[in-house]
């Protein structure tokens, strides 16, 4: 049709210049224009234009989804020039009849010469949905209602739509928890996502976007907003305890702020030395789930402003097959932390080098960021970068490693931060020939009167439900492994409301606190809940060491005898030496290692 448009448009120049010359200019030039007109048929698309002003103006607004049928293109299909107003015409049309409206899209696109009006209907039907939600119920409604829209959707919603989407299915989700405070606090993942959704916004560059979606976004918060302080509300006035225990997942400073508890002194060692004149490589190292992942999300706000975290997950980034994946994996991570820990915009990175010479490309942004603020150093914290190892496997290139080496010799205003579960001499050889002037950080245990603030106060206004009796037996039992602790807590809790619950029933007293006798009554279900934690540790050790654990359960005084050392069960936290002999540092792990033997 494009086609058969241009050459008209271009025979009808020719025709005007030809005819100009034998009957004058001006009438070769008005038979052209005219020629052109009839191409573009002109003459037609003037009254269609006038009939969509009729429609818009007289039929009555609630009608438009009867009036769909006598739109222009249903009795003229090969119009060229788009109509207005069409679109318009059929968003409101949408909001009596949804089907009728789908259908009168679905003729445009495939029936017409007005494709670009369908999708401009389909971005005002969007836009429009989404800003007449009135309560969480209608933001549930959302996923169904559009998920007729193609995926991937226009692009002047196609960076913006799928984000509301997701937030749509986590409201539906926080819905069906099973309690008020459940509610409460799975609502928070959604708003967190807008507050992040809105932030996206103010730095993209279509402005437009930025107007259309920013007040949505605004709205959808004030009604989540509200409808979590009715939730938390219906939660205090009833009997049930609140679960606020994570036992899991990495803590975030948005919506775990109280539960994280200690770690200054890991905090100021971090700082002294990145903002030392020679800053040395770090290595955060413990064991898993001793929550360095939740140290680094929150260093951001324990560092001076000068010093800017930029926390790449490795783990993702494993996920690239190729080094110009890894190397966009990279700089993407990096501008988005920047955003969201300094609220610091970064020069863009040239995308297509980028695929061409992924790391040379780094390097170069590297200079660029540098320039752009002075002043300022930058902490790149490398979670869990032994998967980095897959990556140098599968591309069969050490040019990652080659970067890493290079911004550690010649980028002062560069720190590298390397965390996981493995010390550099458990690691593949070359990993020393790039980890020069390394400071290694341990991640162990809390302090003891930091897990009985956890235990006690993991968020404000917690209720008094533990004994001195029981809190004693967790911190004996987890030996204050922040993820043990939390996981007992979290079967004590739902222990405690069970009991009630029941008591409730038999119209029985409740039960208002924990003993240490509800703490050994919960050891079972925590090693059930934690299992695949659990397993996961025991499973790391070699056959030799497991086989050593279990006979330490039954033969100490063999064990002790043992000339053997057992020295890397030691340093994973596993035993300890006292002057009896190796014992296990955390009963609870003792625990799971008697079932196994079972």
């Amino acid at each position: 049709v494009a086609l058969g448009v241009a050459l008209g448009v271009a025979l009808g120049v020719a025709s005007g210049v030809g005819l100009g010359v034998g009957l004058g200019v001006g009438l070769g030039v008005a038979l052209g224009v005219a020629f052109i007109l009839g191409t573009l048929r002109v003459y037609f698309w003037i009254p269609e234009l006038l009939w969509m002003f009729f429609l818009l103006r007289f039929v009555p607004e609630g009608d438009e989804a009867k009036w769909l049928l006598h739109l222009p293109p249903y009795f003229d299909q090969i119009i060229h020039l788009p109509i207005p107003l069409i679109d318009s015409f059929i968003v409101k049309a949408y909001r009596q009849s949804p089907v009728a409206a789908q259908q009168t899209i679905d003729y445009l696109i495939n029936s017409t010469n007005q494709q670009k009006v369908a999708l401009k209907a389909m971005v005002g039907i969007a836009i429009d949905t989404l800003n007449r939600c009135q309560n969480s119920q209608d933001i549930v409604a959302i996923t169904e209602q559009l998920a007729w829209i193609p995926s991937p959707p226009p692009a002047e919603i196609g960076s913006v739509l799928p984000e509301f989407l997701a937030i749509s299915q986590d409201v539906r989700a926080a819905e069906n928890a099973s309690s008020a405070y459940l509610q409460y606090e799975t609502l928070a993942t959604p708003v967190t996502k807008l507050n992040g959704l809105r932030n996206s916004l103010v730095f993209d560059k279509n402005p437009a976007l930025a107007t259309s979606f920013g007040s949505i976004v605004q709205r959808w918060l004030d009604i989540l907003e509200i409808s979590r302080k009715t939730l938390e509300e219906a939660a205090l006035d009833s009997a049930e305890i609140r679960q606020v225990y994570v036992a899991g997942p990495a803590l975030n400073p948005e919506n775990s702020n109280s539960r994280f508890k200690g770690r200054l002194d890991v905090f100021r060692e971090i700082e002294s030395l990145a903002v030392s004149s020679q800053p040395p490589v770090l290595l955060l190292y413990g064991g898993r789930r001793t929550g360095k992942t939740s140290t680094l999300k929150f260093l951001p706000q324990k560092v001076g402003s000068e010093l800017v975290p930029l926390l790449i997950d490795f783990q993702g980034a494993a996920m690239a097959t190729t080094l110009s994946g890894l190397a966009e994996f990279i700089a993407d991570a990096i501008i988005e932390e920047a955003r969201r820990n300094r609220n610091l915009k970064l020069s863009a990175i040239d995308r297509e080098s980028l695929k061409k010479e992924p790391f040379m490309t780094l390097q170069k942004w590297f200079v660029q960021i540098e320039k752009n603020a002075p002043g300022q150093r930058f902490l790149l914290c490398l979670d869990e970068f032994e998967r980095l190892q897959e990556v140098v496997t599968d591309t069969g290139s050490r040019s990652p490693l080659n970067f890493l080496r290079y911004i550690v010799q010649h980028r002062d205003n560069w720190i590298l931060l390397f965390s996981g579960s493995h010390t550099l001499d458990e690691l593949n050889p070359y990993w020393s020939d790039y980890l020069i002037n390394t400071q290694s950080l341990r991640m162990t245990y809390l302090q003891e009167s930091e897990a009985r603030d956890l235990i006690r106060n993991p968020v404000p206004n917690f209720p008094e439900i533990y004994t001195e009796s029981a809190i004693d037996e967790i911190i004996y039992l987890t030996r204050c492994q922040p993820y043990y602790v939390q996981l007992m807590c979290c079967m004590l809790v739902d222990r405690l409301n069970a009991i009630n619950r029941e008591n409730t029933r038999l119209d029985l007293e409740k039960q208002s606190q924990l003993t240490a006798e509800d703490v050994q009554a919960v050891i079972i279900k925590s090693l059930e809940r934690g299992g695949v934690v659990f397993r996961e540790r025991y499973q790391e050790f070699a056959e030799s060491e497991r086989e050593f654990l279990h006979k330490l359960l039954y033969e100490p005084v063999l064990s002790v005898a043992e000339s053997r050392s057992w020295q890397r069960l030691v340093d994973k936290e596993v035993l300890e030496v006292t002057e009896a002999g190796y014992r296990f540092q955390v009963p609870l792990f003792q625990k799971f290692v008697e079932l196994q033997s079972r």
